[in-house]
């Protein structure tokens, strides 16, 4: 790896955060993540497989949906001309991680709930594969949030990570393109229904893949808590209430953000995280406080390790 590529590397990241903030996600039928949904749609249906092999078919088209969409990452990544990648790459990694369509889909809802709690209920069903219909103000409104804090890891943490881990080997595109496959096959499989065996390799792969991204998010958490004040609480409503949800990632995240907000999450039947010391109403905007931090400074220690890296390299002739 030549010390420049990592400058390049670093470049691209904050430039790929750039363009999401400035243009967020056209909604376009052509849009990469719009055409691996498609192509998920066509094969992820359980009525196309015998019960007996869905396990096996939905674990060959995880894989082949991965190399499929990751290929012309890897290839613009290999063989791009540094200019040519400096301006492209930073669109392509911006099609792999959502930022600001993570505000504007909550905000989304809380503006729909000023109308009426109808149209609440009806713009967060967008966010959420959950029942709606009884849903009152504040559990749409936590919904909404529960969503947005999630996807912190999701859609944002998580691609980002790969894209710095796997930059130093020429692969961070290819790495964050695995990363938003993988995802998407497990929103749109992984779940405990018809879809369970068909999906059951898409969910197993995206718990390993979050694994230590979500603790990586739950740090950040923890260390922007601290700037307000409110990290030792954020710290035992984790400890109490991050295993309430299923699955070892998102539970440990949102309990961080719950306590560190000082509102509660509540999915009616499933699952209560949080002290709710304040509304979701008023605690709302600190959880959009709180993604913008981690983000950023996430960011920051990434691209900082990547030219520290550089450095090294260059100094030592590595």
């Amino acid at each position: 790896m030549v010390p420049t590529d990592l400058i390049l590397a670093c470049a691209v990241l904050f430039l790929a955060l750039a363009v999401d903030r400035l243009a967020g996600d056209p909604h376009s039928s052509y849009h990469p993540v719009a055409l691996l949904g498609r192509f998920i749609g066509w094969w992820g249906q359980p009525a196309r497989y015998p019960p007996g092999l869905q396990r096996a078919a939905g674990t060959i088209f995880w894989m082949a949906t991965v190399c499929i969409f990751a290929l012309p990452f890897f290839l613009f990544g290999r063989y791009a001309p540094w200019l040519v990648f400096l301006v492209g790459a930073p669109f392509l990694l911006k099609c792999c991680f959502a930022w600001r369509s993570l505000e504007e889909h909550a905000l989304g809802v809380v503006a729909a709930l000023e109308s009426s709690v109808d149209a609440g209920r009806n713009r967060v069903k967008l966010m959420v594969s959950r029942e709606t219909a009884q849903l009152d103000d504040e559990q749409i409104r936590s919904a909404a949030y529960e969503s947005m804090t999630e996807n912190l890891t999701d859609s944002i943490v998580s691609p980002l990570f790969y894209f710095a881990l796997f930059s130093p080997f020429g692969l961070g595109l290819a790495g964050a393109a695995v990363f938003r496959a993988a995802n998407t096959m497990d929103a749109m499989l992984g779940y405990r229904d018809e879809r369970a065996r068909l999906g059951w390799c898409s969910a197993r792969m995206d718990d390993v893949l979050n694994f230590i991204p979500a603790r990586i998010t739950t740090f950040f958490l923890l260390a922007w808590f601290l700037t307000r004040g409110t990290a030792a609480r954020a710290w035992r409503v984790m400890r109490r209430d991050g295993k309430k949800r299923p699955g070892f990632n998102g539970g440990i995240v949102m309990a961080a953000m719950a306590g560190g907000c000082g509102i509660r999450f509540d999915k009616p039947g499933v699952y209560t995280i949080g002290i709710g010391e304040r509304s979701l109403e008023s605690g709302g905007p600190a959880i959009v406080q709180a993604v913008r931090a981690v983000t950023l400074s996430f960011a920051a220690i990434m691209a900082g390790t990547l030219i520290l890296l550089a450095w090294l390299i260059h100094s030592t002739g590595i």
